[in-house]
């Protein structure tokens, strides 16, 4: 196994192998560095490029003892949100490099996520790395302490896609209560969680970066899904941890909702690296929005033919029985899109290790608001394709971020925008000149912009975007979650069932409380500044 140092793969193609003490990666900095992005860039600077990457390679395989040039990631699945965000995952994914690799080869961008396997070989030395594809396999661990949901996956299209080993589960649940998910399953399966790891991460040339998908509000999610988190800080101290997690809504129908999510947050804040705020209403809403658009017949919109939403045999979902589908293809989207670099060719490209260079300027303030657009892709509708510039104005309108926040009226501390497809460095730039004067950036980053530029579309589309945004739009939805914990705690309601379990004490609830809030004091020490003028600082002259 290869874990790769994070510094290793942080920095842009500029010929270092580290940065300079005190380097800022920005957007501003990036175009100072690639002078204008507008024009070709010259012979000379593409040959210094060139020999980064390959200094940086070479450092790569001095670790791994091979030539180690893609990285791949591996998603653990917890809960049964998390595995349904999952399934949906896998099967886009599939679809995905499917399109675009139609010659069936075993390429880089495939082997980020998945392996391929001779199912004819016995045992783990099955692993093909180059060739055509004969089986692939997903690079996952599912977890859930109830059987349901990965029976229904392993009886599904995707059955083939894993096997025995990388699957744990139990039958009795975590009857929605954090404290038996982190406490009692926990410390039961903790060797057992270790193993499928170690050997998914042994499997892998050079691991960057593991995803954990789960939800807040139940028990297994919210409980194993954060001890998970401090087992592979243990474990993998030098492997990014990309955390989504979904929030519950004010209309859950899990009363303890708010206890699970409390004593997560105290987890997450700990032990996660970035973390990306998924809120069920805001899903939930956004679906209900296209769905009027289709009922209403506007635009001329109908439902695709070849959905994305569909089973392999191709048998149509009817996503509006299902809504949960279709809101979990968005929380796959989302993945997909924030992958997309890290798997194709791009003119400019983001490592997954540069987003939290880039976006996290304190450990705490991890959480990253994020939005998609187009979303009508992710509904399975067909609308007039929206102009490039319009594309980019939807990414920050609330209507669009996957929490419920406004960020155009709250502060950024930094932002990162993902495109994919036929768009140029010189729409890029344009646009972020066109919207910068209308958002509000903290007064030391006022050049806080991350960028990237992958040429692969997403299936059916001609162009897409993701904005990141470090945002104090984030503070609302952790002041409503502690609001709602103390109205259940001012009461003692529902507490005996956790304090029933080994190693919970009510000073886990106080701590948990405690966090959340010194949290939410550093986002209003933050907004506490938005009223302040810009300091125009004086720029070094260079001397010719």
């Amino acid at each position: 196994m290869v874990t790769v140092r994070r510094s290793a793969l942080a920095q842009p193609c500029d010929g270092k192998l580290f940065p300079e003490p005190g380097e800022v990666l920005s957007y501003g900095s990036d175009l100072r560095q690639r002078r204008d992005l507008r024009s070709p860039r010259p012979l000379g600077e593409l040959r210094s490029c060139a020999r980064g990457i390959q200094r940086r390679r070479g450092f790569l395989s001095a670790l791994s003892g091979q030539r180690c040039s893609m990285t791949q990631s591996v998603i653990v699945q917890v809960g049964q949100c998390g595995n349904q965000i999952g399934c949906c995952f896998w099967d886009l994914a599939l679809r995905e490099h499917a399109a675009v690799n139609q010659k069936g080869i075993y390429d880089e961008a495939i082997s980020s996520f998945f392996r391929n396997v001779d199912t004819r070989v016995v045992g783990d030395g099955g692993s093909i790395s180059k060739g055509k594809i004969c089986s692939l396999k997903a690079r996952a661990v599912l977890i859930d302490m109830e059987e349901g949901v990965v029976n229904e996956i392993l009886q599904g299209p995707l059955r083939d896609v894993f096997d025995s080993k990388q699957l744990i589960t139990d039958i009795s649940g975590s009857g929605n209560n954090w404290a038996v998910g982190h406490k009692v399953f926990g410390s039961r399966y903790q060797e057992e969680i270790l193993e499928k790891l170690r050997k998914s991460a042994e499997h892998c040339d050079c691991l960057q970066c593991f995803f954990v998908i789960h939800s807040m509000g139940g028990g297994t999610g919210s409980g194993l899904g954060t001890y998970l988190l401090k087992v592979l800080e243990d474990e993998f101290p030098e492997v990014y941890r990309f955390v989504t997690s979904v929030y519950p809504s004010g209309e859950d129908d899990v009363i303890t909702s708010p206890y699970n999510s409390i004593l997560a947050m105290k987890e997450l804040n700990e032990h996660a690296d970035c973390v990306l705020p998924i809120d069920n209403q805001s899903l939930f809403d956004i679906i209900s929005k296209i769905d009027l658009v289709v009922n209403s017949g506007k635009l001329g919109t109908t439902i695709k033919p070849k959905s994305l939403v569909t089973s392999s045999a191709g048998t149509f979902k009817k996503w509006q029985e299902k809504p949960f589908d279709a809101m979990n293809n968005i929380v796959a989207n989302l993945l997909l899109s924030l992958t997309s670099s890290a798997r194709f060719e791009g003119s400019l490209n983001m490592d997954l290790n540069e987003i939290s260079m880039n976006l996290v300027p304190f450990p705490q303030l991890h959480y990253l608001v994020s939005s998609l657009t187009p979303l009508y892709t992710l509904a399975d509708v067909n609308v007039p394709p929206r102009r490039l510039d319009q594309m980019f104005s939807d990414a920050f309108s609330k209507d669009h971020q996957l929490i419920r926040a406004d960020p155009k009226h709250s502060l950024y501390l930094a932002c990162a925008l993902m495109v994919r497809g036929n768009v140029q460095i010189s729409d890029l730039r344009r646009n972020i000149e066109r919207l910068k004067p209308s958002l509000r950036f903290v007064s030391w980053n006022q050049e806080g912009w991350k960028t990237s530029l992958c040429s692969v579309p997403p299936v059916g589309h001609s162009h897409s975007l993701l904005a990141l945004a470090n945002n104090t739009c984030v503070k609302p939805t952790f002041v409503e979650l502690r609001e709602r914990f103390l109205r259940l705690y001012k009461k003692k309601a529902h507490l005996h069932h956790y304090l029933q379990i080994e190693g919970m004490e009510e000073s886990c609830f106080t701590e948990a409380e405690s966090s959340l809030s010194a949290l939410i004091r550093e986002y209003n020490q933050l907004d506490a500044t938005k009223s302040r003028p810009v300091e125009d600082l004086p720029r070094l002259s260079v001397a010719v």
